[in-house]
């Protein structure tokens, strides 16, 4: 169920974006999420609409106009430790796309079950 949303710089290679979702969504598969269950937008904006700082928290190299913000929202009852499964399989399989860690920040949003409607007005219960 989890809704991902990439948030870039405009003018990005489509490959980029191709090898962005495919990253997440194999790590989001190697976590349980089913291979049918996926739900992605790539948000390119201006330069001017996209203020981030190149060395946040402590990089010792800064982050390029390839860096991306990606949001993953997704239903409560994950573990920390399911969630840091996540983001080892995703930067593995993002560096082996040679997408580098440090262009990559990650936010996990939770929401409840109910909060949840994939079509026809039905809401999702657990």
């Amino acid at each position: 169920m989890p809704l991902i949303t990439f948030t870039l710089l405009k003018g990005q290679p489509a490959d980029l974006k191709t090898k962005l979702g495919q990253a997440v969504h194999l790590a989001l598969e190697n976590a349980g999420v089913p291979k049918a269950d996926r739900f992605q937008r790539f948000l390119e904006l201006d330069r001017e609409n996209f203020s981030y700082d190149l060395h946040y928290p402590d990089l010792a190299e800064p982050r390029t106009d390839r860096f991306v913000l990606i949001e993953i929202l997704f239903s409560v009852g994950r573990s920390v430790k399911i969630k840091q499964k996540i983001l080892s399989d995703m930067l593995e399989h993002m560096q082996a796309a040679g997408i580098s860690s440090n262009d990559i920040m990650v936010c996990f949003q939770e929401t409840a079950w109910e909060n949840w409607s994939f079509a026809n007005g039905h809401i999702l219960h657990k």
